[in-house]
């Protein structure tokens, strides 16, 4: 039997450009939050009388985007957190 001694990585002291920032997946709630609330706000103002159905429509559209954006990726990453969870160590 051969046991050879483990080196953990040592943690770098730049970060990379792809590594999240503190703070990001806050950022991002807020500007679904937004994108929701600019949704709203076209579809009460087209109901008020003082906008247009084709922003309402588009605006809808945008929100109904991220969402589903927002969603796929939940889903993505609880799919993650659970094949890790599932493995064997």
């Amino acid at each position: 039997m051969r046991v050879e001694t483990l080196i953990p990585d040592a943690a770098s002291s730049q970060r990379s450009a792809n590594a999240p920032q503190a703070g990001q997946f806050g950022r991002l709630l807020d500007d679904l939050g937004s994108v929701l609330g600019k949704a709203e706000k076209s579809e009460n103002a087209f109901a008020a009388g003082s906008g247009d159905l084709q922003t309402a429509v588009y605006e809808r559209a945008r929100a109904d985007v991220a969402l589903a954006v927002a969603a796929a990726a939940a889903q993505r990453t609880a799919q993650a957190l659970q094949s890790i969870s599932n493995m064997q160590v």
